[in-house]
Order: structure tokens, then C-alpha cells, then sequence
């Protein structure tokens, strides 16, 4: 081992060493901080949707004099599936009976009020499928509530009553009756809230449960939709605000803006982590190119080496070590030089957006150690070939 170690240092470039060194340095430090920038500020424009997705869109139609021409017909929603824009496309189906509900915290004071279902294809709702359903046999409702109706009791009526205040996980605490009128049948069924939503301010069901009771209670009735969900493949398209205005829809400008600063900030950040990826595996081919150079000039001592007893592992040790310790060293500086930065960045987006939340690191810590394994693998076996052509070439 002291001997290759010997020819090692003999003919290793500095230079070229210090050139690999701050050119993967860079390019880790590039692919790290874009990945954990965009985990950092997707917040800012994501407005945390909770159990509907925040790049959804929501259309309706303008209401005429007395609520005349609001529905969706038919024809309108193939046209609007049709669009080159839209992914996918859903229709809120509301309830056509009336529905009271009376609510009972801890077991302590309730309270009642009138109240509405509306649902969407299940595919649009991102809560899990086994909370998700409903049984006829077995009747319990799974409801999504808006997030503003938590700060309105919150905030409002349990301060007003001395109830206690809940949060979003403790909503388990919350009994809900649901009783439901409607074609000569009077019936109550238990309710239970399975998560929130901040995306539309409407109380959720499953389809399955709107068929259903629509079916039971309101057979008559036209359910037609009145408003539509959008899953959009790009926001920042101009056809979307186009086609919304030339047809006389309406759709949340604030969501349709989120949804376009998300697409621009997904793209700015695939941008910048190629040209981070591009430098890396630059620099990782031109320290393959010095270990290469630096085998080249030793062979014939190499082939020495093997003919003395030198096994071929050990002889790709000492080059191998090189390039895994060069590596290594650039992962934790890479990482460092990463936290450095983004306590510099997250301090300012604090004073901005007091309220929001910090991302997670552990994805791009993940993202770290991945790419230093792979690049670690190839360089090893790379380094093993060279020197297995040497031993071949000697026997």
C-alpha cells in the first residue's frame, strides 16, 4: 500500500485536484440549494390546499338576474375537457334536499344550523382512500370542512359561548349528527370530519354519498353542476384567462396567480438544478480523466507491482480512496455551505411571510448522499476497470 501510495503523490496534479475539487463543489452546492430553495418557497405560493390540491382551479359561471344560466351543461363541460390546457376536469355535484347539522364538542354544549354537501370526483380529493367513502350499510359521512369555518368557531362562537377552542387535530373531539329531508323521508346519519380544506369554501362529501342521497332524497331534482374543478397542466398559460373570458366564466384570480408563480418557480428551479447537475458531472469527468492520466503514468510500475504479488484491489485502493475522500469532502462542505445560505434566505422570507412554514431539509440531504454514492460507485468501478486492463495485459 506505501509503495502505490508513493507513486501516487509523485505525479498528482494539485491543480487538477483543487480545479475537480471547486467545480463539484459548486455544482453540489447549485443542485442542493435550488432543490431545498424551492422546498423553502413553495409555501409562499402553494397556500397549503390541505385535502384539495393547491393547483387546482375552480370555474363557475357568472349569475344572471335571478340566478338564470349558472349550471354547466352537457356540451360545456366536454368543451372545456377538450381544452389543450386541462389535464382533467370535475364537476361539483350539490345536494337537492335539505340537510341540518348539529355539532357537539367533548361531549359538551352543541349547536345546529342548516347546512349543504357539495362533491367532486374523487380524483381531485387527496385525502386517503381509506377514510374516503361511503357505505350505505353502514352510514357515516366523511366530511371536509373549509379551514375558515375552524377560525369562525374558533375565533367566533366558542369565544362567544366559552367552548373550547379546537384545532385541526383534534377534530376527532367533534360529533357531528347529520339529519337529511327530502322526498317524504326524515333520516339521521353521523357525520364525521376527516380533514380541511383551504382551497374552497364548500363542505365536502364523497361522490359516492352525493349519488346516493341525491338519489334518496331528491330523485327529482336537477343536480346540474354550477361550478367546476380544473386540473390544469400549466397555469401560467395564456390560453386560460383567455378562454375564460371570451365564454364569460369566472375563475380566483388570487389561485390563478399562486398557480402561475408555482409553475415559474418549479421551472426557474429545474433550470438552475441542470446547470447544477451539468457542472457535477463535468467536474466528476475530469477527476476521472486525472485518475486515468495518473494510471497511465505508472503502468509499467503498476504491472510491477501485480508481478510482485500486489493484488488488483489493492493496487485501486489508493486511487479509489482518492476519489471517494474528494467526494466526501465536497458533500459535507456542500452541506454546510447550505445551511449557511439558507439561514441567510429563510431570515428574510421570515419578515416577508411571518406565517409561513419552514420546508423540510431531509429531502435534499437525501439528494446529497444520493448523488455522492453514485458518483462514489462509478468512480470505484471505473478505477477497478482500469487497473483489472493493467492486470490482463500483465498476465
Amino acid at each position: 500500500m506505501s509503495l502505490v501510495w508513493k507513486l501516487l503523490r509523485r505525479h498528482v496534479s494539485v491543480a487538477q485536484l483543487v480545479g475537480f475539487f471547486l467545480a463539484n463543489l459548486l455544482g453540489m452546492l447549485i443542485v442542493l440549494l435550488s432543490i431545498q430553495f424551492y422546498l423553502d418557497l413553495r409555501p409562499v405560493f402553494s397556500q397549503d390546499g390541505g385535502a384539495i390540491k393547491s393547483d387546482y382551479l375552480i370555474l363557475s359561471k357568472r349569475v344572471g338576474g335571478m340566478g338564470e344560466g349558472s349550471t354547466f351543461s352537457p356540451t360545456e363541460l366536454k368543451d372545456i375537457q377538450a381544452q389543450r390546457f386541462v389535464r382533467a376536469a370535475g364537476a361539483f355535484t350539490a345536494s337537492q334536499y335539505k340537510v341540518d347539522c348539529s355539532l357537539a364538542v367533548a361531549g359538551g354544549a352543541s349547536f345546529g344550523t342548516q347546512m349543504y354537501f357539495e362533491s367532486v370526483p374523487d380524483a381531485f380529493v387527496s385525502e386517503p382512500t381509506s377514510e374516503w367513502f361511503f357505505n350505505p350499510d353502514r352510514p357515516v359521512v366523511p366530511i371536509i370542512l373549509p379551514r375558515n369555518y375552524l377560525a369562525i368557531y374558533n375565533f367566533g362562537f366558542a369565544q362567544s359561548r366559552a367552548l373550547p377552542r379546537i384545532s385541526e387535530g383534534m377534530v376527532s373531539m367533534v360529533d357531528i349528527n347529520v339529519r337529511l329531508r327530502g322526498n317524504g323521508l326524515d333520516e339521521v346519519i353521523r357525520g364525521r370530519v376527516v380533514g380541511f380544506s383551504s382551497r374552497i369554501n364548500t363542505i365536502l362529501v364523497p361522490e359516492s354519498f352525493m349519488l346516493w342521497s341525491n338519489q334518496r332524497y331528491a330523485p327529482q331534482e336537477d343536480a346540474s353542476p354550477t361550478r367546476l374543478i380544473l386540473d390544469v397542466s400549466n397555469p401560467a398559460d395564456d390560453a386560460i384567462p383567455q378562454y375564460v373570458k371570451a365564454h364569460g366564466y369566472d375563475v380566483d384570480e388570487d389561485k390563478l396567480d399562486a398557480g402561475k408563480m408555482m409553475y415559474f418557480l418549479r421551472m426557474v428551479s429545474g433550470i438552475v438544478m441542470s446547470v447544477g447537475l451539468l457542472i457535477s458531472v463535468l467536474s466528476f469527468y475530469i477527476l476521472m480523466l486525472s485518475v486515468y492520466l495518473l494510471v497511465q503514468k505508472n503502468t509499467k510500475k503498476l504491472q510491477n507491482l501485480l508481478l510482485i504479488g500486489y493484488s488488483p484491489t489493492r493496487v485501486a485502493l489508493p486511487y479509489q480512496t482518492l476519489t471517494v475522500g474528494v467526494n466526501l469532502l465536497v458533500l459535507v462542505l456542500a452541506l454546510s455551505l447550505l445551511m449557511l445560505c439558507r439561514e441567510a434566505y429563510m431570515d428574510r422570507l421570515w419578515r416577508m411571510f411571518p406565517m409561513v412554514s419552514e420546508g423540510v431539509l431531509w429531502p435534499t440531504v437525501c439528494l446529497g448522499i444520493s448523488l455522492f454514492f453514485l458518483a462514489g460507485c462509478f468512480n470505484v468501478m471505473a478505477i477497478k476497470r482500469k487497473i483489472m486492463n493493467i492486470w490482463n495485459r500483465k498476465v
